[in-house]
């Protein structure tokens, strides 16, 4: 059985995932273009990634090992569903409080949950099978975390302040939460990749 981690969520300096009503999106990814080796993307509206030597390994070990992703409703809807489908080419299980009318049924892309993160991680692990299981950050790592079924968190650590905004686990309860590692450090051009595991 794999794990069920955040992979690669992207972080300033001062700890946001995303500026103030949404921004910054353009410095906090800007190491998703800044080298010279290219990842597919299977979404058709996203383009490939160029990043560095080191980001690559990373990303290509990390997205080899993944069956499935969790993503909330709100990202599903502001990416337009990738297009059709995830850039990292696995099945999305989307949690939301009702599913969208123009998917009346789940396929091969897209899996609609209603019950909660504890139905979607376990809709996802189904469908993983024996590779990991990659959680959006923000509210579903929240989610997951407090509902102790994260393993590993994993932040892309970017050169950049941003002053406000959203974080990794904002509006967290049942807090301290403690973490071992980092279990892995990666320097990548313009950004630091570090894995940490949960605590049990």
């Amino acid at each position: 059985m794999g794990k069920v981690t955040t992979s690669v969520t992207t972080m300033s300096l001062d700890g946001y995932i995303a500026g103030p009503d949404e921004s910054g999106f353009d410095l906090l990814f800007q190491w998703y273009g800044n080298g010279d080796v290219e990842i597919p993307s299977a979404s058709p509206d996203v383009p490939p990634f160029h990043v560095s030597a080191a980001s690559a390994a990373l990303l290509r070990r990390e997205w080899g090992n993944a069956g499935a992703l969790v993503v909330g409703r709100y990202l599903y809807d502001l990416t337009h569903a990738w297009g059709g489908r995830h850039p990292m080419d696995v099945p999305t299980v989307v949690l939301t409080h009702r599913r969208p009318a123009d998917r009346p049924e789940d396929d091969a892309d897209f899996v609609f949950v209603t019950d909660g993160i504890e139905a979607a991680v376990a809709r996802a692990k189904a469908l993983a099978g024996e590779k990991d299981v990659v959680v959006n950050g923000g509210q579903m790592a929240r989610q997951c975390l407090e509902a102790g079924l994260l393993d590993e968190v994993g932040i892309a650590l970017v050169p950049v302040v941003l002053g406000g905004g959203k974080r990794l686990f904002d509006g967290l309860g049942g807090g301290p939460v403690r973490f071992d590692g980092p279990v892995a450090v990666v320097e990548g051009t313009g950004v630091t990749h570090l894995r940490y595991r949960v605590r049990r």
